[in-house]
């Protein structure tokens, strides 16, 4: 600040008027007299014509580094290099002071402010700083920091995904009671959209045992502890989820029959004595849930009269168009029904769905539905003698496949084509060739070993 003035010319006076900062305080900066606090370095920043946070790798050496650093001050440094985005500056930080580990519960209060503004990426910096600090200690503070991370974690892609997962799991014992239910549900989630069907259904049993034992202390034990913490959604909605859980493994596995069975559970709530605004939104919820998914699984036992009630809830917001038709279309093949209408009344919908921008954001599991639904097609199609559609569906469903990293999807259209190549033309035969070595390029390059030193 001393050689801006000079090449300035500008008196100390001169630049407290233009900063804002008194002359007294500007002088004692100058003079290495008094730490600078974060107001008045983004005012002097300001003031000289500089970038937001353009000395904050300074004032992480002089103030951090070079000083016993003063969580008075540091406390606002984090949170404005949160709202700029500084995280390289937030990642220093860390690293400096965690050394301490009297910083811990400071750094972890920090923490879970950002995560409650959303500003997930700073957060991470800080839960991770302070899971490195209490590796070695069995502490609830240390399992809500992985907590934390899973749930940032999760969402990316699916190795990101997994990764996550077990890393989170050995910690969810370690929560409070009332934190373990989400937690096991969010983990099931997981498993499910990797289609880790015996790992979903353990957690799923595992949330539907642990929320019984609340639900029957909260409402039928007379208790003399200390009231329980209420975990962030009703009781009532982790037991129901888990027989939706429980539901939806089932169909993974292809066991409809008994999916109906755990659909019946969830429908049935007659046991629930809360009667809150948002239990009864709860209710309605699933018994919506109930009602479609009902439908669905007596369409996949080969109930064909279903199939028009079925398919009234398809793009309505009781079942997805994608999904939906996925479902149908593998009723269809499953059973050798002609779903010509259906197809031809829904499938331009999902593919204008899934041709608008950030297609590949439209769920958890959405994307390698869609080459699952062509390959399904494509089944369709040749079965009943649409060479030319089902040949283009299945290359439709190769080159999604390719993109999306879906491997399965794409074992399962070279041994469909193979059962089909007697009857490809010499074209279908050369687009084949081409789309497979497209796929071979796409596998090894997401396949490419790091390098050496």
């Amino acid at each position: 600040m001393a050689a801006f003035l000079r090449k300035e010319g500008k008196t100390i006076n001169q630049f407290a008027g233009i900063s804002g900062v008194n002359s007294g305080t500007l002088s004692s900066i100058i003079n290495g007299n008094r730490p600078i606090a974060m107001q008045q370095l983004d005012r002097i920043t300001a003031g000289m014509g500089l970038p937001e946070g353009a000395f904050y790798e300074l004032y992480i050496d002089e103030c951090v580094v070079h000083s016993t650093p003063d969580w008075r001050r540091l406390g606002p440094f984090l949170h404005r290099c949160a709202e700029l985005g500084k995280l390289d500056c937030i990642r220093q930080v860390v690293l400096i002071i965690m050394d301490n580990i009297t910083y811990a519960p400071v750094l972890f209060d920090t923490a879970e402010q950002f995560y409650g503004q959303g500003n997930y990426q700073a957060a991470a910096l800080l839960y991770e700083g302070v899971a490195d600090s209490e590796k070695y200690q069995h502490s609830e503070r240390l399992a809500l920091c992985q907590y934390r991370l899973f749930t940032i974690r999760v969402g990316q892609d699916k190795e990101a995904d997994f990764r996550a997962a077990t890393r989170f799991e050995y910690f969810v014992e370690r929560l409070d009671e009332s934190d373990q239910l989400g937690a096991l549900q969010q983990l099931a989630d997981v498993y499910l959209s990797l289609h880790y069907w015996d790992k979903a259904w353990l957690l799923a049993e595992e949330l539907h045992r642990k929320t019984a034992i609340q639900y029957e202390i909260k409402h039928y034990k007379v208790r003399k502890q200390q009231e329980l913490k209420e975990p962030p959604r009703p009781l009532c909605f982790y037991i129901l989820y888990a027989y939706y859980l429980q539901s939806v493994v089932c169909d993974g596995r292809g066991e409809y029959e008994r999916a109906l069975h755990y659909v019946t559970l969830y429908s049935e709530m007659d046991w629930i004595v809360e009667d809150t605004e948002e239990v009864r939104g709860i209710k309605e919820q699933f018994s919506r849930l109930a009602v479609v998914n009902t439908y669905l699984f007596r369409l996949m036992c080969g109930e064909l009269e279903v199939l028009h009630n079925y398919a009234e809830y398809i793009g309505t917001g009781g079942i997805g168009l994608l999904p939906g038709m996925l479902k149908a279309v593998q009723a269809a093949n499953r059973y050798h029904w002609n779903m010509d209408e259906l197809i031809g009344r829904f499938q331009p919908l999902v593919e204008q769905e899934w041709s608008a921008p950030g297609h590949g954001k439209l769920g958890a599991d959405l994307p390698d539905k869609y080459p699952e639904l062509l390959y399904e097609l494509a089944g369709y199609y040749l079965h009943a003698g649409g060479q030319e559609q089902g040949m283009r569906y299945l290359f439709q469903s190769l080159e999604a496949s390719a993109e999306l990293g879906n491997e399965t999807c794409v074992i399962r259209c070279v041994r469909l084509f193979e059962q089909y190549r007697p009857l490809a033309s010499a074209a279908d035969q050369e687009a084949y060739k081409q789309l497979i070595n497209t796929v071979q390029t796409a596998h090894a390059g997401r396949h490419v070993a790091p390098a050496g030193p």
